[in-house]
């Protein structure tokens, strides 16, 4: 395949963004926040944090989705989505997800021992989005 010296050569394309639509963004933000993220522009319906890597992961108000996709509406029946946190350690699993829980966040399944070797929990977000906590049980090389 050739290409003329104006052309761009072709590119795999890079996962750079998730993005979540939220019908409080300040709310879901303060959420993650909680799990140490840092969001941009308070107060803007669409927000952002960077993670390590780069990606970001965006917040977007519902009235922005509408206004980009008419007759969109929010999805029903379940969470849309899932994200993953890894903790530093079991304990720190157990202390996230009581602090969460303290904040008023539903806890959909409390810290345990997976047969996989992880402890494990998870909490809903403001808008019912599955966050999954998790720490490896042993230490690398036990």
């Amino acid at each position: 395949m050739s290409y003329s010296r104006f052309s761009l050569a072709p590119m795999t394309p890079v996962l750079n963004a998730i993005g979540l639509v939220a019908a409080d963004v300040e709310a879901t933000a303060a959420f993650y926040e909680l799990l140490g993220l840092s969001f941009a522009d308070p107060g803007d319906p669409h927000r952002e944090a960077v993670l390590p890597g780069g990606v970001r992961l965006m917040l977007d108000a519902e009235s922005t989705i509408r206004s980009l996709y008419p007759g969109w509406e929010r999805p029903s029946g379940g969470h849309r989505a899932a994200l993953a946190f890894q903790c530093g350690s079991p304990a720190e699993v157990d202390a996230k997800v009581a602090e969460l829980a303290t904040a008023g966040y539903t806890v959909l399944s409390e810290p345990w021992d997976a047969f996989w070797g992880q402890r494990y929990a998870a909490v809903l977000d403001p808008d019912g989005s599955c966050v999954d906590l998790y720490a490896p049980l042993t230490a690398p090389g036990d």
